[in-house]
């Protein structure tokens, strides 16, 4: 109170001198008030760099990354708006361990199923990790300085956050503030020229079908042939591509039917109707196979089974497959498809449900509310987690980075509060569940939590760092920091483009995806997903590569500071 009656005093006096406010006053009376309530400044870092990074010109934005530039304004102008390192270390912290925890299962799958595309990916961060030394040295250039050149040049948050941790210095946020910004832009014009190349003529591996994923149909199928298997068979024939959820037992003329819930042990015979979900290409099949395609809309008829989309709240559910839950056991009822986010999914049996999926379920009518119960159906509890299992799973993710690892021909490095809770996320996001224990958040928790996470970080390393970057931008290093990102973002670009073709067959929206992946960078699948009119390819193309290279950023990042 008294500080803010002192500048309402000094405003009043310059008015009275000069007969106008000066600006210079207002904002030298508000630094002195912000260098001393952390709080006051930290929201109001938050709020100028929010509406600052939602910005657009075209499809360009710098989302969080403004925040950065935000607080490294403020300090640059008063170098003691500084915010507490807790506050920094929590946020960044919480970030790591909710994208781990997000991106296991995706992980682990790709894993198995992307090993050249992967590989393409890991090799390219290895060549910009050799690029960022051998130009860095050859413009005169050293240290704790090259951690930050390659995280900015590769626009990686926790990269950057490992370096400044393991270097305990400022020059890894000066690095990365200067050669950011064309690590977007660069990676931006990257994606543009992945998008107009052709598909390539020779590859060492096929060249990838890039035809989307199709979304679901439904269709109402009169059976025709007769020997047909039970339909659990006819699911495992189309390699679980299908889904039937109602039978119409013997429609004939005077008989109208009964139409039943479609269980594993049904055997269709010839003058019976399936109500069949799938991919489109596996329905064509079936019809084919077996009969011909209806107009009798069997969902007209709920007086003996209905149906309802209902959210998953229950935790007690969530974490498990839907062969697990055993609902045609429970309640004679069938899962058909689960909505999560925005894309619908066939509920096969060996689908992980999550908390805020919404399930559409047929079911007996008199049985419905019971398995509304059962999967819990309430948008609060969609939207709420364990505070525990977040905590728990923090707190080994603390445990884990800061061990210390050796390294061959003595020294050693440990993981930092960026590669460990992001590794014990990657661990318990694939495990899912532990007992009673669920380790999956909801989808807006998570985004939630991922991005006040980062802001914190953000901005505590602009806060600390905007002197330092002044200083560096009017000295001789500025230009040469810029020349440096440049080259190690274009060479990195360059080695994704040429080995995804050439040694992984991708292309056209799938390759845009990898690179927006391997830049771990909003704004650059915003671009892409846009000119692709949100081709699905983009986000298979950035879910394979983003762990894999979030991970070998934040652990080549803090090493390149030895050199």
């Amino acid at each position: 109170m008294i500080r803010l009656t002192s500048l309402r005093k000094r405003l009043q006096g310059t008015a009275a001198d000069t007969g106008a406010v000066d600006v210079g006053e207002i904002l030298q009376g508000w630094a002195d008030i912000a260098a001393e309530q952390p709080l006051l400044l930290l929201t109001v870092i938050l709020a100028v760099g929010g509406a600052l990074g939602s910005l657009r010109i075209g499809s360009f934005s710098l989302g969080p990354a403004a925040v950065l530039f935000t607080a490294l304004a403020f300090s640059a102008y008063d170098e003691r708006l500084r915010l507490p390192a807790i506050l920094g270390v929590f946020g960044l912290a919480v970030f790591a361990y909710v994208v781990g925890v997000g991106a296991g299962p995706s992980f682990f799958a790709a894993l198995r199923t992307g090993g050249r595309a992967l590989a393409v990916v890991v090799g390219a961060l290895l060549v910009g990790a050799v690029a960022t030394v051998l130009g860095a040295h050859a413009v005169g250039l050293d240290g704790p300085l090259l951690s930050g050149i390659y995280a900015g040049a590769l626009t990686n948050t926790p990269a950057l956050a490992a370096a400044t941790e393991a270097w305990s210095s400022d020059l890894p946020t000066v690095g990365y503030s200067v050669t950011y910004l064309f690590g977007v832009l660069g990676m931006l014009l990257a994606a543009l020229v992945s998008l107009r190349l052709p598909a390539p003529r020779k590859a060492l591996a096929p060249v990838t079908e890039d035809a989307p994923p199709p979304a679901l149909d439904t269709m109402t199928v009169r059976i025709e042939v007769g020997s047909l298997p039970d339909l659990g068979t006819l699911v495992e024939q189309y390699d679980h591509r299908l889904v039937f959820s109602r039978i119409m037992r013997g429609d004939a003329p005077g008989h109208p039917g009964t139409v039943d819930i479609a269980t594993d042990d049904a055997i269709p015979q010839p003058g019976d109707i399936l109500t069949v979900i799938g991919e489109p290409d596996a329905i064509a099949a079936f019809v084919e196979h077996a009969g011909h395609p209806s107009t009798v809309a069997l969902t007209l008829d709920r007086s003996l089974v209905d149906y309802r989309r209902i959210a998953v709240s229950d935790p007690r559910v969530a974490g498990r497959s839907l062969d697990e839950l055993r609902l045609r056991r429970r309640f004679g009822a069938v899962a058909t498809r689960v909505r999560r986010g925005d894309v619908d999914l066939l509920a096969t049996d060996d689908l992980v449900l999550q908390v805020g999926d919404r399930v559409r379920v047929v079911a007996p009518r008199s049985r419905m509310q019971d398995v509304t119960e059962f999967l819990g159906d309430s948008e609060r509890g969609a939207s709420a987690y364990s505070i525990t299992s977040l905590a728990l799973g923090l707190a080994l993710g603390v445990l884990l980075g800061e061990l210390d690892f050796p390294l061959p021909g003595g020294g050693a490095f440990a993981l930092g509060l960026a590669g460990g809770p992001l590794l014990v996320g990657l661990l318990l996001g694939r495990v899912g569940r532990t007992g009673p224990i669920l380790w999956t958040l909801p989808h807006s928790v998570a985004a939630t939590l991922s991005q006040l996470g980062m802001m914190l970080f953000l901005a505590y390393a602009g806060s600390n760092s905007g002197s330092a970057l002044a200083e560096a931008l009017g000295s001789p290093t500025g230009p040469r920091l810029l020349l440096v990102g440049a080259l190690v973002t274009s060479i990195t670009a360059a080695t994704v483009i040429l080995g995804a073709r050439l040694l992984a067959g991708c292309h056209g929206p799938r390759l845009a995806g990898m690179l927006a992946g391997l830049q771990t960078q909003p704004a650059v699948l915003a671009y892409a997903n846009e000119s692709t009119k949100d081709d699905p390819r983009v986000n298979l193309g950035y879910a394979l590569v983003y762990p894999a290279a979030m991970i070998v950023k934040v652990i080549v990042a803090p090493l390149l500071g030895r050199f």
